[in-house]
């Protein structure tokens, strides 16, 4: 009786012992998961601003976790954690990320695993050449500059565009592409937004007035250089237009500028003048033989729904407003011509 009761009593106090030490495991291991789960699920990159990170498409693991840790720090490091455990390859995560400040390891390993890349914003305007256009492309995209202008090559020409019309396909704006887009599909949906602003309609009036739509971007371009003022646009276009079909030549400075390639050049001179281009509208009749920049859709809008008028020459205002005196005649031109030089004399441009 003794000897059970005394087992009795050391059976109580050993199954305490354990369980007690259970429920200090226990409060062990749930502290760890709370801490990890803290770590990976809760706790977000620290970083004051949001930061892109890049996997490139011949990043293997090792790159890939030295990248995170670099551009993350411990959240990077972190998220290369959770990569290695699920076994997965740095090829799926092939793309362009915007990690947002706060945002947690787990939530950046599944938008990497996934593939779900940020959308890149492609802004262009203001470019003279297919060339800088491909260089921005190159500098926002994965595509290298060559790979576009191949693209443009391969793509254009089935499209009607000769290799100096390059620049009337596309139209400056705003888009979004995954950094992977491969050149065909960054030239194809660039070619597909002029199409789409090309409709019926305003092909239309690009054919009321004796244009087709390559002519306008042509003319747009010019007006483009020619003024800053937007609201002149439809005007110099029209002005163009109507040497344009009278047979004169344009004689537009914009277009030397273009043929010397020195875009630097703040008074055309005789020596410019002179320079053998095809682009030279002093020295050859007719429109050049494409636009001498990438033109906006307001200019050749502007354009197309300008009003007539019986404007021949233009030169840019003595007050340097960026603004211009029109003329019907050629002697009222030189007046305001003489007006002009002897302003650029009196500033000592050359």
């Amino acid at each position: 009786m003794y000897l059970c009761t005394y087992m009795k009593k050391g059976y109580t106090k050993n199954r305490k012992k354990l369980l007690t030490a259970v429920a200090g495991i226990t409060i062990v291991l749930a502290a760890v998961a709370a801490v990890t789960y803290y770590n990976f699920f809760i706790k977000g990159y620290g970083g004051n601003e949001a930061k892109w990170i890049y996997v490139t498409g011949n990043m293997n693991n090792g790159n890939l976790k030295t990248m995170l840790v670099s551009e993350l720090g411990s959240t990077g490091e972190k998220v290369a954690t959770l990569w290695s455990a699920t076994g997965s390859k740095a090829s799926r995560a092939h793309g362009a990320y915007l990690i947002e400040p706060g945002t947690s390891a787990a939530k950046i390993y599944r938008r990497l695993s996934r593939g779900a890349q940020t959308p890149v914003k492609l802004t262009f305007n203001n470019l003279r050449t297919i060339n800088q256009l491909a260089g921005l492309i190159g500098r926002h995209l994965e595509t290298d500059s060559a790979a576009f202008l191949a693209a443009c090559d391969s793509i254009l020409p089935p499209k009607g565009f000769k290799k100096a019309e390059y620049a009337a396909s596309f139209i400056p704006d705003t888009y979004e592409f995954y950094w992977t887009a491969s050149p065909e599909k960054v030239v194809n949906t660039l070619a597909q937004y002029r199409d789409q602003y090309w409709n019926d309609q305003r092909r239309a009036k690009a054919s009321a007035i004796g244009l087709t739509p390559v002519q306008v971007a042509t003319i747009a371009s010019i007006a483009e250089e020619e003024t800053n003022d937007r609201a002149e646009r439809g005007v110099v276009g029209r002005l163009y237009l109507n040497r344009y079909k009278k047979g004169m030549k344009l004689q537009a400075d914009p277009t030397v500028k273009f043929a010397t390639g020195d875009f630097s050049i703040r008074r055309i001179n005789k020596r410019h003048l002179a320079t053998p281009s095809p682009y030279n509208t002093y020295l050859n009749a007719g429109l050049p033989p494409g636009p001498i920049r990438i033109a906006d859709r307001a200019t050749m809008t502007a354009i197309l729904d300008s009003k007539p008028h019986t404007y021949l020459y233009m030169c840019a205002k003595e007050d340097f407003s960026g603004r211009h005196n029109f003329a019907e005649t050629y002697a009222e031109h030189q007046r305001n011509a003489a007006r002009y030089h002897k302003a650029l004399n009196s500033r000592n441009i050359k």
